[in-house]
């Protein structure tokens, strides 16, 4: 969840119920991920639920119910007195079935587990609309893991067999093999370290640490996978400092490399996406095909607007050396 952990609650708490406003032109959103039924796109982020937008033209938007009027039943156990703002969502379709996976956590703490829900729809109105709850994909525990289980993206390799990256902060961004179900780890255990950024030795293992990365999506295109991850911190208002790397790599699990050859597990990352004078800071992006044409997703806080976290949508190209650019 790219609402900081361990920040201001206060601003973390404004930033949760802004998530749903909508006007006719733009939302505010956090963490967005979006899919297309039909005619329709369908837009998912971090609030109460999981908040839901839909849009024909990707201009306007139109609120939907949330995905969980009441908390997971199991989310209590996993953070204690969960108030229903669930994290970072992201959104598939496999075999004739949407996958949405969330994340439920306790701020500055790996308390932290990703769920998943299913529905054969999408459209509130369709008479078959129903999220059915398969509880607990994963899940962290402090001073035992040195991850942390949120920020889920679910993708599959060349052989169609699934993964899960996910994770923030500690010590970086993992991967796991799932089966075939996508509601359980895959046994004998597979992981993977996919990014990673160096975080001080001194610090408590239940301390989210310095080495600051989160929400990795993979892309594939080109041949390559493409991560894309968000450095540094958002939630602050003007002192955020969120902002987007890419990596790339001709087998799903890595090395993923930069432009220079440096390995995202040491620290490296190309910029693609950063903060100006309009935008205090630019993170937590999805990126897919819609139509033939490639977008990246993402939200960014808006100078104009205090620092309102607003929604991104750009199309992307390509360079001659098959690396990512806007």
């Amino acid at each position: 969840m790219k609402l900081y952990k361990y920040t201001q609650k206060p601003f973390l708490f404004l930033a949760l119920l802004i998530c749903c406003f909508s006007s006719a032109q733009d939302i505010s959103v956090h963490d967005p991920v979006m899919i297309k039924q039909k005619d329709t796109y369908y837009l998912y982020c971090t609030g109460r639920g999981i908040s839901v937008f839909s849009s024909k033209d990707l201009k306007n938007w139109t609120k939907e119910p949330a995905i969980f009027p009441e908390k997971p039943v199991w989310a209590d156990a996993v953070a204690a007195d969960f108030k229903n703002h669930i994290w970072a969502p992201d959104i598939s379709f496999h075999n004739n079935t949407y996958y949405l996976y969330y994340s439920v956590s306790a701020f500055a703490k790996n308390t932290s587990a990703i769920g998943v829900t299913t529905n054969t729809t999408l459209d509130p109105k369709d008479p078959a609309y129903k999220w059915v709850d398969q509880g607990i994909v994963i899940q962290s525990i402090p001073n035992r893991d040195l991850w942390n289980a949120i920020d889920p993206n679910l993708t599959f390799d060349e052989n169609n067999t699934p993964w899960l990256a996910f994770g923030s902060f500690w010590e970086g961004l993992k991967m796991v093999k799932l089966n075939p179900d996508l509601k359980s780890i895959a046994q004998p255990q597979e992981w993977h370290t996919i990014a990673k950024r160096k975080r001080t030795f001194e610090l408590a293992d239940s301390n989210p640490g310095d080495g600051a990365l989160e929400a990795p999506f993979i892309f594939k295109k080109n041949d390559y996978y493409y991560q894309f991850l968000s450095w540094d911190l958002c939630c602050r208002g003007e002192k955020s400092t969120y902002k987007v790397v890419v990596g790339r790599s001709k087998t799903i699990a890595g090395p993923y490399v930069d432009k220079d050859g440096k390995s995202l597990n040491e620290g490296g990352g190309t910029l693609l996406i950063q903060g100006n004078e309009n935008w205090f800071g630019a993170g937590h992006n999805s990126t897919y095909t819609f139509d033939g044409k490639d977008y990246i997703i993402y939200h960014a806080y808006d100078a104009k607007q205090n620092g309102k976290p607003m929604l991104q949508i750009k199309q992307l190209q390509w360079d001659a050396n098959l690396w990512p650019i806007l």
